[in-house]
């Protein structure tokens, strides 16, 4: 892709076991990388474990790490493995994330939604907090976070999930400025529509927990496929990679963003604020009585 070269570099991708992670490692296995795979459940992550190493030559290594991301122990645990093991790290991918308590905000487990702000922001947070003290010390260093769709749009039903997704958002771009002068690159990318377990989960719960609206759309993705995983794959390696240098507190999505033609123009990219969470105005609308 674009003649990138991944050989030697030391990816982290959380939620690898399954998935959009899953690929993603897959595609970076491919490219000549070394990997490290975390997830929460051990079996599964030695089935990718095993499959992720037909993908790779023989100066490659993948480790697989059981670990929690919302626990800030095996978060540090993992980054020290990590650069015990290969001595650097070049790219921390945050892909883990769950949907959560499906259903109106008054009515949903307390506690299930606080477990998803856990996992989805706050494992993402502590991730950064793990691997930035390297980062800093060598003065370079991408994060990717997968918001997923939750940051872009309300989504009814979903509350835990589209509020702790677009927390991540204002994170990243928070984080951005703070790491930019140590060459540190945070970039989020808004995954969309893809055919994961996601999907399955939205469809076992049913229009009742979901919305009518929402649970057909879901069936209509089913149907004809939903976006495939190698064009958001596509996009988290040119994010993680020095095509994409000086790019940093950007939402990017797959779908919508033609990404691919943006060499052209890297420098409006990167001075403007296109491709960020930001505030519409009335004036952005034409509405000229709404503003100072």
């Amino acid at each position: 892709m674009f003649g990138i070269n991944f050989r030697n570099k030391v990816i982290i991708i959380t939620g690898a076991s399954q998935g959009l992670g899953f690929e993603i490692a897959k595609s970076f296995a491919k490219l000549g990388s070394n990997l490290v795979i975390c997830a929460r459940n051990q079996c599964l992550l030695k089935k990718s474990l095993k499959k992720l190493k037909t993908y790779i030559g023989n100066k490659q290594k993948i480790i697989a790490f059981k670990a929690d991301i919302s626990n800030q122990r095996d978060t540090f645990r993992l980054v020290k493995k990590t650069l015990k093991e290969f001595k650097k790290i070049d790219v921390l991918i945050n892909n883990a994330g769950v949907l959560g308590p499906k259903g109106k905000v008054e009515e949903i487990s307390w506690k299930k939604w606080i477990r998803a702000t856990e996992i989805n922001l706050f494992g993402s947070v502590l991730m950064c907090r793990a691997v930035l003290p390297y980062f800093k010390k060598v003065k370079k260093g991408k994060i990717i976070q997968l918001s997923g769709a939750g940051a872009l749009n309300p989504m009814p039903m979903f509350s835990a999930y589209a509020a702790s997704k677009a927390a991540i958002v204002r994170f990243s771009d928070t984080l951005a400025e703070e790491v930019k002068k140590y060459n540190i690159q945070v970039n989020s990318v808004a995954a969309g529509a893809i055919n994961t377990k996601m999907l399955k989960e939205i469809i076992r719960a049913g229009p009742k927990k979901v919305g009518s609206d929402f649970y057909k759309k879901i069936i209509l993705q089913k149907k004809t496929g939903g976006l495939p995983f190698g064009v958001v794959t596509e996009l988290v390696i040119f994010l993680s990679s020095s095509k994409s240098k000086g790019i940093t507190g950007k939402i990017v999505s797959p779908k919508w963003d033609n990404w691919k033609n943006w060499s052209k123009n890297m420098n409006k990219i990167i001075s403007s604020d296109v491709y960020t969470l930001r505030r519409i105005k009335g004036v952005d609308r034409g509405y000229k009585w709404g503003d100072n």
